[in-house]
């Protein structure tokens, strides 16, 4: 809750304008923290496989609490663009560092098939995070402007940072170097099939994240007030969330995506106010189908560099997601829900095409359920 209760994200862009950037400026920054992003995840998956993953996620808090004190104290061009440097390097210590952090320990008490159910929650809290997130940048950008608003995301990053001190991290044998780790997670990325699917889907799952960024627009296109927005939008997330909790179930994501997919695109068609209640469907859908998609991919990891092969997913989601930027621009609301297909047409394949090999193609006494998560009873 603390990680995502940030209350300069809806504001950071208007403190960019407010200093003087240009559009073209404010993008450039944008590119770099995308480019930060690309480089830095997998070796830092590595780096959590290889030192602590708790550690990381620590790291992660510090990282962008430092990016969001540099916007604050020095605003401008180079400030920006050095925080969010700090902030795409801390965003690549936390993933795969955090999934891989849940899984291990549960595993170690025999809750593994918990998984699913235990990443939705945490899912759902961070979505529900952008609530209050919101109510302090409004509270506070009154009391005291944007250096308020920044200091107190200083505050709510390093509290983060102090929570995950707190986390409990699994014993694992001592592994071998560096460079050993990553490429143990890059070979078992490559070479098992099951791992290799499931990475891929998780990536173009994750990427479809980029939607997000958008929806005060698709609101405004459908005729809401600009004044109205986030109050228009307010249930998109907690629809999120909703659908991140009930993630890890035994529902048949593929058909699920492939209808909200469907439904996105009838309401880019009709594009009517209304149309927003219909985008929250298709958002809780979607945040369900990531879950149960990213579980799987958990289960289906058997080396000790889960943060590696779990970062390898985030580095392709950050490629995807210029698929999502693209359709955005030729076609809109109508374009994304062409690009959602994808994902939905590859989730049967996940789980089916390998229901009766092991990682590396021999046969398993027991089949995979298809195209779903297990949860105990």
């Amino acid at each position: 809750m603390l990680a995502d209760t940030v209350p300069i994200y809806p504001l950071y862009a208007l403190l960019f304008v407010s200093t003087g950037l240009s559009d073209a400026e404010v993008s450039a920054l944008f590119a770099i923290w995308s480019t930060v992003a690309v480089v830095a995840e997998v070796p830092f998956g590595a780096f959590a496989d290889r030192f602590s993953r708790k550690w990381s996620v620590v790291g992660a808090g510090v990282c962008q609490a430092a990016g969001y004190a540099l916007w604050t104290a020095l605003p401008g061009f180079t400030g920006f663009a050095v925080g969010f440097v700090l902030w795409g390097v801390g965003g690549a210590m936390s993933s795969g560092a955090l999934e891989a952090l849940l899984h291990d320990g549960l595993a170690a008490v025999g809750a593994s098939a918990h998984f699913g159910r235990v990443l939705g929650r945490v899912t759902a809290v961070g979505l529900l995070a952008q609530i209050p997130a919101a109510l302090l940048a409004v509270v506070l950008f009154s009391a005291g402007g944007f250096a308020l608003v920044g200091w107190v995301s200083v505050a709510t990053c390093l509290g983060a940072a102090l929570v995950a001190t707190r986390l409990p991290e699994t014993p694992r044998p001592e592994p071998s170097g560096y460079l050993a780790v990553l490429r143990s997670g890059l070979a078992e990325t490559v070479r098992a099939v099951d791992v290799r699917l499931a990475v891929l889907v998780v990536a173009v799952l994750a990427a479809l994240d980029a939607f997000e960024e958008y929806f005060p627009l698709v609101a405004a296109g459908w005729g809401v007030p600009v004044a109205l927005a986030p109050l228009a939008t307010l249930a998109i997330p907690l629809a999120g969330a909703a659908g991140a909790a009930l993630g890890g179930t035994r529902l048949p994501s593929g058909v699920l995506l492939g209808g909200a997919a469907v439904l996105l695109g009838v309401l880019g068609v009709v594009a009517h106010p209304f149309g927003l209640a219909g985008l929250a469907v298709y958002y809780g859908v979607y945040r369900l189908v990531w879950v149960s998609a990213e579980a799987r991919l958990q289960s289906r990891i058997t080396g000790d560099a889960r943060a590696t092969v779990t970062s390898v997913a985030g580095l392709g989601s950050e490629v995807f997601s210029f698929a999502v930027y693209g359709a955005w621009v030729f076609g809109g609301v109508v374009a994304v829900a062409v690009v959602v297909l994808v994902p939905a047409l590859l989730l049967p394949l996940s789980g089916r095409s390998l229901s009766g090999r092991s990682r590396y193609g021999r046969s398993r006494s027991r089949p995979e359920p298809d195209d779903a998560v297990v949860s105990p009873p």
